[in-house]
């Protein structure tokens, strides 16, 4: 491709200095008929000079030709090389007649002209010819083989002389031939270069502007989305502080402002979990762990998870079951089709919605089609960016954030899995995402976890320098039935430990938040923490940071991490993870 470019370039360069030659062609012709006149017969002058006009004028009409279309052809760019080439041995030929007509030993006015003409022609071919080398060795030895043969066979005693500088010059100017054509090559593939580099950093240039755009647009979208739900919060907060200050507040109003309350919260954790997972996948700490995964399996649950779902919007809902087995990372696909089932039945208000695959080779293609308001043509790209709702100008946060889809789109490029989408405004959509098939199809056994609150045998060290948030979490594990050790600081919660005996009340694990005071990091106080029991406890680290640094840093450590605001179950997940030798007998059922 690259030597494509450069021929075609040097070929460019080729037709571009046939102008010069055509005027010095011209020019010095009408000089030579003026010179020759008295000593050659002004039929051959004038046959000679009609011949070499009409020869200029064929190059003129040769080099528009190909400016006009055919430079851009590669296929043929080597015919009009050659082309080119003809044109300077026949011009060459043209005047290595002049050259025999005018060796005129006797009239050395007319020796004299020929000789400095034909060394300048002959000079004049490297600058102009030697972007293609058979152009100008052909022209260069046409040009002086007539002469040299009159040098020859002539009886003159300078015909030696006049030989011996024609051969030094013809071996000179092949020379500079040879290393003219290194240099024109070198700087075409120089300049290509620079071309490339340039277009490259153009691109470059627009992804990082159109990034930046997106980036804003992200930013802006997202604080009107967190303003709002905090905004609501924020009144009604208020509403109960004014109804508690009058008294007791009646149990339908209390009810009544917490059911609002958790919704609204409910809504900002979606939020800020939808932010997370876009700022989890710009930091690259989203890690892909693919195993067999059983598309019956995976269906059955996605039946059950959207079984309410259909039936509260009065919408069908079907399941094409499969037996095969695909390649994938279970947890990282599920919340794909997860999200795309979502969509499918947020734009469905009749119909039906449809989950099902279709083998692709050695692949399985899995499908959603839904019967909703489907999506126009020219907006199609646009769905999968971030905050993006055709259907949703207001901004009902009831109707989703905007982000599923943007989630979507980047999560199956991590999982390499090719995503498709078919849909027609009115009609509905298809979305699909291809997952290759597992080469091992094995039953695999899973382990069903039904854990219950603690009794009392797991300690917990819980470090968070915000009071508020320390007490807050410290209450629940209590409650939930975990011996508690709280500090604002690793050495507050090592002391709480130490007054309370370490050898009647050991720490099984440690939860900590990411930032604390004084510049340490979680990071710091879990060392901290594990020199001062002297083993390497299960460590979990909370954070409400979504910088793609902090995650990194944090995904390096190995330890797992938490995302405020974190639930209940969150909070028994995770402690049922890094403390299975406290849990009860697991349930094991083959599938």
């Amino acid at each position: 491709m690259q030597e494509d470019k450069i021929r075609r370039a040097l070929v460019e360069l080729l037709y571009r200095n046939s102008y010069g030659v055509v005027i010095s062609n011209i020019v010095i012709s009408l000089a030579a008929v003026y010179i020759l006149k008295s000593a050659v017969s002004s039929g051959w002058l004038f046959g000679w000079l009609g011949a070499l006009y009409l020869l200029t004028g064929m190059r003129v009409i040769a080099s528009r030709r190909f400016f006009g279309r055919a430079r851009n052809d590669s296929r043929s760019i080597l015919r009009w090389a050659w082309l080119a080439a003809a044109f300077s041995w026949i011009s060459g030929l043209l005047w290595g007649l002049l050259g025999w007509v005018g060796f005129l030993p006797e009239s050395p006015i007319v020796l004299s002209f020929t000789v400095i003409v034909l060394t300048g022609l002959v000079c004049g071919t490297v600058p102009s010819l030697s972007a293609f080398p058979p152009a100008l060795v052909g022209s260069i030895l046409i040009t002086v083989v007539p002469i040299g043969l009159r040098c020859i066979i002539g009886e003159s005693e300078m015909a030696g002389a006049f030989l011996f500088l024609l051969v030094s010059l013809v071996v000179i100017n092949l020379n500079y031939c040879r290393i003219t054509y290194r240099m024109l090559r070198e700087t075409v593939a120089l300049r290509l270069e620079n071309e490339e580099l340039v277009e490259h950093l153009q691109e470059e240039r627009d992804k990082a502007q159109t990034a930046d755009r997106a980036k804003t647009r992200f930013l802006a979208a997202a604080s009107h989305d967190l303003r709002q739900p905090t905004h609501a919060l924020s009144l009604l907060v208020s509403t109960l502080s004014i109804l508690g200050r009058r008294g007791t507040v009646p149990a339908k109003d209390a009810r009544n402002l917490a059911d609002r309350a958790k919704s609204i919260v409910g809504n900002l954790s979606g939020l800020l979990d939808a932010l997370l997972d876009i700022s989890r996948l710009d930091a690259g700490v989203v890690i892909v762990a693919k195993e067999p995964v059983s598309l019956r399996k995976l269906f059955a649950d996605l039946r059950d998870e959207f079984g309410g779902v259909a039936k509260e919007r009065d919408v069908g809902w079907r399941v094409v079951e499969s037996d095969r087995w695909i390649d994938s990372d279970p947890i990282t696909l599920k919340r794909i089709l997860t999200n795309l089932l979502s969509n499918a039945f947020r734009y469905t208000a009749k119909g039906h919605v449809l989950l099902g695959c279709r083998r692709r080779g050695a692949a399985v293609e899995i499908q959603v089609w839904d019967t909703g308001t489907g999506i126009p043509a020219d907006q199609q790209k646009a769905v999968f960016e971030e905050f993006v709702q055709l259907q949703n100008p207001a901004r009902d946060r009831a109707q989703g954030l905007g982000l599923g889809l943007a989630i979507v789109r980047r999560t199956a490029q991590l999982l390499e899995h090719p995503l498709r989408m078919i849909s027609r405004e009115g009609r509905g959509s298809m979305f699909s995402i291809t997952v290759p098939i597992a080469d091992i199809a094995n039953d695999h056994a899973t382990v069903d976890v039904d854990r219950g609150d603690g009794d009392g045998s797991i300690g917990i060290a819980v470090i968070d320098d915000e009071r508020e948030g320390l007490e807050a979490i410290s209450l629940l594990l209590r409650t939930l039935g975990y011996r508690v050790y709280p500090g604002r600081s690793a050495a507050e919660a090592c002391f709480a430990h130490a007054v309370s005996g370490s050898d009647q009340a050991p720490i099984d694990l440690i939860i900590t938040d990411y930032r604390l005071e004084a510049g340490a990091t979680g990071l710091d106080a879990i060392k901290q923490m594990r020199s001062h029991i002297g083993r390497p406890v299960p460590a979990v680290i909370l954070t409400g940071d979504t910088s793609p640094e902090r995650l990194k840093d944090v995904a390096a450590s190995g330890h797992l991490l938490l995302h405020k605001p974190v639930d209940v179950e969150r909070v028994r997940q995770a402690i049922i993870q890094l403390c299975p030798s406290e849990m009860p007998a697991a349930s094991t059922s083959d599938h």
